[in-house]
């Protein structure tokens, strides 16, 4: 099992990143994918998460309407499109996988069973 992130980059106040979260040796039908981000001393929280099969979305209130999670089928990739970016968006990104989320528990980093590698995503004011 394998989740790789990538995308991640700096850039300025206002500008768009989108990063891509490649997926292999999962079963992806009966997943959620989740991007999580952990800032310098602060506790990893989540962002947004989509259930593969289906395609419901979740976001957190902070990146609601300027972030945007999708899946790609044909590539096996679950890809966070991330607008408007703040400084405080300053973060290292991780995705992960979780046995079919509901809303109520999309946001319970306990049930992220698979983690990639984290990406530096960088928003400089």
């Amino acid at each position: 099992v394998q989740l790789q992130a990538s995308g991640g980059g700096l850039v300025q106040a206002g500008d768009s990143l989108r990063l891509s979260c490649a997926t292999s040796g999962l079963t992806l039908r009966d997943l959620s994918l989740g991007w999580w981000r952990q800032a310098p001393g602060k506790e990893r929280e989540f962002v947004a998460g989509i259930r593969w099969s289906g395609g419901n979305t979740y976001y957190s209130d902070s990146v609601k309407g300027r972030f945007t999670i999708a899946r790609d089928r044909a590539k096996i990739t679950v890809d966070l499109q991330m607008n408007t970016l703040k400084p405080e968006d300053t973060a290292v990104y991780y995705c992960a996988a979780a046995f079919r989320l509901i809303a109520s528990t999309v946001t319970d980093r306990s049930r992220y069973v698979y983690w990639g590698q984290g990406t530096q995503v960088t928003v400089s004011s």
